[in-house]
Protein backbone atom coordinates (compact mmCIF):
# COMPACT_ATOMS: atom_id res chain seq x y z
CA UNK A 1 0.00 0.00 0.00
CA UNK A 2 1.14 3.54 -0.68
CA UNK A 3 2.04 5.74 2.07
CA UNK A 4 -0.03 9.21 1.86
CA UNK A 5 -3.16 10.53 2.88
CA UNK A 6 -6.08 10.38 0.74
CA UNK A 7 -8.34 12.89 1.95
CA UNK A 8 -12.00 14.39 0.74
CA UNK A 9 -14.91 15.81 2.56
CA UNK A 10 -18.44 14.45 3.79
CA UNK A 11 -20.28 15.87 0.75
CA UNK A 12 -18.79 12.57 -0.94
CA UNK A 13 -22.63 11.38 0.55
CA UNK A 14 -20.95 7.80 1.49
CA UNK A 15 -21.50 6.38 4.83
CA UNK A 16 -18.75 6.65 7.50
CA UNK A 17 -18.03 3.08 7.46
CA UNK A 18 -16.62 3.68 4.05
CA UNK A 19 -14.46 6.84 5.53
CA UNK A 20 -13.26 4.56 8.21
CA UNK A 21 -12.50 1.08 6.30
CA UNK A 22 -10.83 3.02 3.43
CA UNK A 23 -8.67 4.66 5.18
CA UNK A 24 -9.78 7.84 4.29
CA UNK A 25 -9.47 11.14 5.79
CA UNK A 26 -11.93 13.75 5.87
CA UNK A 27 -13.36 17.26 6.14
CA UNK A 28 -17.12 18.31 6.95
CA UNK A 29 -19.07 21.05 5.60
CA UNK A 30 -21.29 22.84 7.96
CA UNK A 31 -24.97 23.57 7.31
CA UNK A 32 -27.37 26.71 9.10
CA UNK A 33 -31.14 25.16 9.86
CA UNK A 34 -33.41 27.33 12.99
CA UNK A 35 -30.76 29.26 13.41
CA UNK A 36 -28.23 26.35 14.50
CA UNK A 37 -25.08 25.37 12.59
CA UNK A 38 -24.27 21.20 12.17
CA UNK A 39 -21.49 19.59 10.83
CA UNK A 40 -22.10 17.39 7.34
CA UNK A 41 -21.09 14.43 9.57
CA UNK A 42 -23.28 11.07 8.55
CA UNK A 43 -26.59 12.38 9.99
CA UNK A 44 -24.98 12.11 13.51
CA UNK A 45 -25.75 15.50 14.59
CA UNK A 46 -29.43 15.61 12.29
CA UNK A 47 -30.60 12.25 11.53
CA UNK A 48 -31.94 12.28 7.73
CA UNK A 49 -35.27 11.44 8.17
CA UNK A 50 -35.32 14.45 10.16
CA UNK A 51 -33.63 16.56 8.14
CA UNK A 52 -35.85 16.30 5.00
CA UNK A 53 -39.39 16.78 7.30
CA UNK A 54 -38.04 19.49 8.74
CA UNK A 55 -37.53 20.93 4.66
CA UNK A 56 -40.92 19.35 4.41
CA UNK A 57 -41.99 21.78 6.91
CA UNK A 58 -40.63 24.48 5.66
CA UNK A 59 -37.39 24.97 6.64
CA UNK A 60 -34.79 26.25 4.63
CA UNK A 61 -31.17 25.22 5.34
CA UNK A 62 -28.07 27.25 4.00
CA UNK A 63 -24.64 25.40 4.12
CA UNK A 64 -21.35 26.79 4.38
CA UNK A 65 -17.91 25.61 2.33
CA UNK A 66 -14.42 24.49 4.51
CA UNK A 67 -12.59 28.48 4.20
CA UNK A 68 -9.07 28.42 3.80
CA UNK A 69 -7.60 28.59 7.66
CA UNK A 70 -10.04 25.08 7.96
CA UNK A 71 -7.58 23.12 4.69
CA UNK A 72 -4.81 24.88 6.13
CA UNK A 73 -5.60 23.22 9.28
CA UNK A 74 -6.22 19.98 8.26
CA UNK A 75 -3.08 19.46 5.21
CA UNK A 76 -1.05 21.11 7.87
CA UNK A 77 -1.86 18.22 10.75
CA UNK A 78 -0.52 15.69 7.73
CA UNK A 79 2.63 17.70 6.41
CA UNK A 80 3.94 18.21 9.83
CA UNK A 81 4.41 14.15 10.32
CA UNK A 82 5.90 13.88 7.60
CA UNK A 83 3.00 13.10 5.17
CA UNK A 84 2.09 13.54 1.39
CA UNK A 85 -1.79 14.20 1.11
CA UNK A 86 -3.80 13.80 -1.98
CA UNK A 87 -6.70 16.14 -0.86
CA UNK A 88 -9.99 15.74 -3.71
CA UNK A 89 -12.15 18.56 -3.51
CA UNK A 90 -16.34 18.79 -4.13
CA UNK A 91 -17.01 20.17 -7.46
CA UNK A 92 -15.65 23.93 -8.06
CA UNK A 93 -18.92 24.23 -10.38
CA UNK A 94 -21.13 23.57 -6.55
CA UNK A 95 -18.98 25.06 -4.58
CA UNK A 96 -16.34 27.79 -3.82
CA UNK A 97 -14.54 25.50 -1.08
CA UNK A 98 -11.96 24.27 -4.27
CA UNK A 99 -10.83 27.39 -4.63
CA UNK A 100 -10.33 27.82 -0.59
CA UNK A 101 -8.32 24.60 -0.46
CA UNK A 102 -5.99 25.63 -3.40
CA UNK A 103 -5.60 28.87 -1.70
CA UNK A 104 -4.26 26.76 1.17
CA UNK A 105 -2.18 24.09 -0.86
CA UNK A 106 -0.05 26.98 -2.18
CA UNK A 107 0.96 28.34 0.67
CA UNK A 108 1.48 25.20 2.40
CA UNK A 109 3.42 23.88 -0.37
CA UNK A 110 5.91 26.86 0.34
CA UNK A 111 6.36 26.09 3.93
CA UNK A 112 6.89 22.30 3.44
CA UNK A 113 8.97 22.15 -0.05
CA UNK A 114 10.16 18.63 0.74
CA UNK A 115 6.68 17.50 1.10
CA UNK A 116 3.45 16.53 -1.97
CA UNK A 117 0.30 18.13 -1.62
CA UNK A 118 -1.92 17.33 -4.55
CA UNK A 119 -5.85 19.10 -4.54
CA UNK A 120 -8.11 17.62 -7.22
CA UNK A 121 -11.06 19.12 -8.29
CA UNK A 122 -13.54 16.09 -8.70
CA UNK A 123 -16.05 18.21 -10.71
CA UNK A 124 -18.28 15.57 -8.86
CA UNK A 125 -20.99 15.63 -6.38
CA UNK A 126 -22.40 13.39 -3.53
CA UNK A 127 -22.14 9.52 -4.31
CA UNK A 128 -20.37 10.46 -7.82
CA UNK A 129 -17.87 12.24 -5.34
CA UNK A 130 -17.86 8.84 -3.35
CA UNK A 131 -17.53 6.70 -6.40
CA UNK A 132 -14.77 9.20 -7.89
CA UNK A 133 -12.80 8.87 -4.23
CA UNK A 134 -13.29 4.78 -4.29
CA UNK A 135 -11.65 4.78 -7.61
CA UNK A 136 -8.61 6.85 -6.25
CA UNK A 137 -8.31 4.45 -2.92
CA UNK A 138 -7.97 1.37 -4.77
CA UNK A 139 -5.44 2.50 -6.92
CA UNK A 140 -3.82 3.69 -3.81
CA UNK A 141 -4.49 0.38 -2.00
CA UNK A 142 -2.72 -1.40 -5.38
CA UNK A 143 0.33 0.27 -4.34
CA UNK A 144 0.38 3.88 -7.27
CA UNK A 145 2.54 6.60 -5.96
CA UNK A 146 0.59 9.56 -4.77
CA UNK A 147 1.81 10.87 -8.61
CA UNK A 148 0.62 8.09 -10.22
CA UNK A 149 -3.20 8.31 -8.44
CA UNK A 150 -2.94 12.05 -8.87
CA UNK A 151 -2.66 11.83 -12.52
CA UNK A 152 -4.92 9.16 -12.87
CA UNK A 153 -7.28 11.29 -10.93
CA UNK A 154 -6.97 14.41 -13.58
CA UNK A 155 -6.91 12.25 -16.86
CA UNK A 156 -10.43 10.30 -15.26
CA UNK A 157 -12.54 12.31 -13.43
CA UNK A 158 -14.55 12.95 -16.17
CA UNK A 159 -15.34 9.79 -16.35
CA UNK A 160 -17.70 9.61 -13.36
CA UNK A 161 -21.45 9.97 -14.44
CA UNK A 162 -24.35 11.29 -12.60
CA UNK A 163 -27.75 10.95 -13.98
CA UNK A 164 -30.85 12.27 -11.02
CA UNK A 165 -34.12 13.00 -11.10
CA UNK A 166 -36.60 14.65 -8.52
CA UNK A 167 -39.95 14.47 -7.73
CA UNK A 168 -40.67 17.03 -5.70
CA UNK A 169 -40.60 20.69 -6.85
CA UNK A 170 -41.39 22.52 -3.57
CA UNK A 171 -37.90 22.97 -2.47
CA UNK A 172 -36.79 24.19 -6.04
CA UNK A 173 -39.36 26.55 -5.85
CA UNK A 174 -38.35 28.09 -2.59
CA UNK A 175 -34.72 28.21 -3.17
CA UNK A 176 -35.29 30.36 -6.77
CA UNK A 177 -33.87 27.46 -8.65
CA UNK A 178 -37.53 26.75 -10.58
CA UNK A 179 -40.47 29.40 -10.85
CA UNK A 180 -43.56 29.52 -8.78
CA UNK A 181 -45.46 28.86 -12.22
CA UNK A 182 -42.98 25.98 -13.11
CA UNK A 183 -43.26 24.49 -10.06
CA UNK A 184 -47.00 24.25 -9.84
CA UNK A 185 -47.34 23.52 -13.64
CA UNK A 186 -44.69 20.59 -13.30
CA UNK A 187 -46.33 19.50 -10.25
CA UNK A 188 -49.94 19.35 -11.47
CA UNK A 189 -48.36 17.91 -14.43
CA UNK A 190 -46.36 14.90 -13.13
CA UNK A 191 -42.55 16.51 -14.16
CA UNK A 192 -39.77 14.65 -13.00
CA UNK A 193 -36.91 17.18 -14.23
CA UNK A 194 -33.92 14.84 -15.57
CA UNK A 195 -30.37 16.43 -15.07
CA UNK A 196 -26.77 15.63 -14.93
CA UNK A 197 -23.50 17.20 -13.86
CA UNK A 198 -21.81 18.54 -16.75
CA UNK A 199 -18.38 18.23 -17.85
CA UNK A 200 -17.63 21.66 -16.01
CA UNK A 201 -18.96 19.99 -12.75
CA UNK A 202 -21.75 22.00 -12.96
CA UNK A 203 -25.71 20.14 -12.30
CA UNK A 204 -27.64 20.72 -15.57
CA UNK A 205 -31.39 20.03 -16.23
CA UNK A 206 -31.42 17.64 -19.72
CA UNK A 207 -35.22 16.67 -19.77
CA UNK A 208 -38.56 17.33 -18.27
CA UNK A 209 -40.06 13.75 -18.16
CA UNK A 210 -43.61 13.05 -17.00
CA UNK A 211 -44.66 10.50 -14.87
CA UNK A 212 -42.07 8.96 -12.09
CA UNK A 213 -42.21 5.50 -13.80
CA UNK A 214 -40.86 7.13 -16.96
CA UNK A 215 -38.30 9.10 -15.42
CA UNK A 216 -36.67 6.28 -13.74
CA UNK A 217 -36.71 4.32 -17.39
CA UNK A 218 -34.88 6.77 -18.63
CA UNK A 219 -32.36 7.58 -15.85
CA UNK A 220 -31.28 4.23 -16.20
CA UNK A 221 -31.52 4.51 -20.27
CA UNK A 222 -28.77 6.96 -19.76
CA UNK A 223 -26.44 4.55 -18.01
CA UNK A 224 -26.90 2.42 -21.04
CA UNK A 225 -25.60 4.96 -23.28
CA UNK A 226 -22.79 6.21 -21.10
CA UNK A 227 -21.70 3.58 -18.90
CA UNK A 228 -18.32 1.20 -20.22
CA UNK A 229 -19.33 -1.74 -22.56
CA UNK A 230 -23.55 -0.38 -22.17
CA UNK A 231 -25.03 -3.31 -21.04
CA UNK A 232 -22.09 -5.00 -20.40
CA UNK A 233 -20.87 -3.01 -17.87
CA UNK A 234 -18.96 -4.48 -14.87
CA UNK A 235 -18.12 -1.47 -12.75
CA UNK A 236 -19.47 -0.04 -9.40
CA UNK A 237 -22.73 1.71 -9.77
CA UNK A 238 -23.79 4.04 -6.71
CA UNK A 239 -27.18 5.49 -6.02
CA UNK A 240 -27.86 8.31 -3.39
CA UNK A 241 -31.62 9.00 -2.40
CA UNK A 242 -33.02 12.03 -0.62
CA UNK A 243 -36.00 10.39 1.77
CA UNK A 244 -37.13 8.88 -1.25
CA UNK A 245 -35.57 4.96 -0.50
CA UNK A 246 -38.53 3.51 -2.61
CA UNK A 247 -37.53 5.52 -5.78
CA UNK A 248 -34.04 4.85 -5.03
CA UNK A 249 -34.85 0.69 -4.79
CA UNK A 250 -37.04 1.27 -7.94
CA UNK A 251 -34.09 2.44 -9.90
CA UNK A 252 -31.42 -0.46 -8.19
CA UNK A 253 -33.90 -2.81 -9.14
CA UNK A 254 -33.64 -1.80 -12.77
CA UNK A 255 -29.75 -1.23 -13.31
CA UNK A 256 -29.20 -4.86 -11.78
CA UNK A 257 -31.59 -6.24 -14.48
CA UNK A 258 -30.08 -4.25 -17.29
CA UNK A 259 -26.86 -4.43 -15.99
CA UNK A 260 -25.72 -8.21 -15.11
CA UNK A 261 -22.62 -7.84 -15.01
CA UNK A 262 -21.90 -5.21 -12.29
CA UNK A 263 -19.45 -5.06 -9.92
CA UNK A 264 -21.13 -6.66 -6.53
CA UNK A 265 -24.77 -4.74 -6.08
CA UNK A 266 -25.79 -1.34 -6.62
CA UNK A 267 -24.47 0.77 -2.83
CA UNK A 268 -27.42 2.85 -2.05
CA UNK A 269 -26.64 6.29 0.50
CA UNK A 270 -28.80 9.00 1.68
CA UNK A 271 -27.69 12.39 0.27
CA UNK A 272 -26.26 14.13 3.35
CA UNK A 273 -27.57 17.37 4.52
CA UNK A 274 -25.22 19.62 2.46
CA UNK A 275 -25.93 18.80 -0.66
CA UNK A 276 -29.69 17.54 0.74
CA UNK A 277 -30.00 21.52 1.15
CA UNK A 278 -29.92 21.78 -2.08
CA UNK A 279 -32.02 19.04 -3.82
CA UNK A 280 -34.57 19.11 -0.65
CA UNK A 281 -36.96 15.91 -0.65
CA UNK A 282 -37.40 13.68 -3.69
CA UNK A 283 -34.17 13.55 -5.42
CA UNK A 284 -32.94 10.18 -6.75
CA UNK A 285 -29.46 9.80 -8.32
CA UNK A 286 -27.57 7.10 -10.09
CA UNK A 287 -23.79 7.04 -10.55
CA UNK A 288 -21.09 5.47 -12.81
CA UNK A 289 -18.09 5.17 -14.84
CA UNK A 290 -18.18 5.61 -18.56
CA UNK A 291 -17.28 7.41 -21.54
CA UNK A 292 -15.67 10.81 -20.61
CA UNK A 293 -18.69 13.62 -20.18
CA UNK A 294 -18.49 16.43 -22.79
CA UNK A 295 -20.71 19.00 -23.92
Amino acid sequence: MSNFVLAATTTADMPKSFFVERNIEYLYFTFLLDDVTYEDNFGESYPFDKFYQRIVEGGMPTTCQINVDQHMEFFESFLKEGKDVLFVSLSSGISGSFNSCQIAANELKEKYPERKLYVIDSLAASSGYGLFIKQLADLRDEGKSIDEVAAWAEENKLNVHHWFFTSDLTHLKRGGRVSATSALLGTLLGICPLMNVSFEGKLIPRKKIRGKKTVIKETVKMMEECAYGGTSYDGDCYICHSASIEDANAVRDLVEETFPALKGKVLINDIGAVIGSHTGKGTVALFFMGLKRED
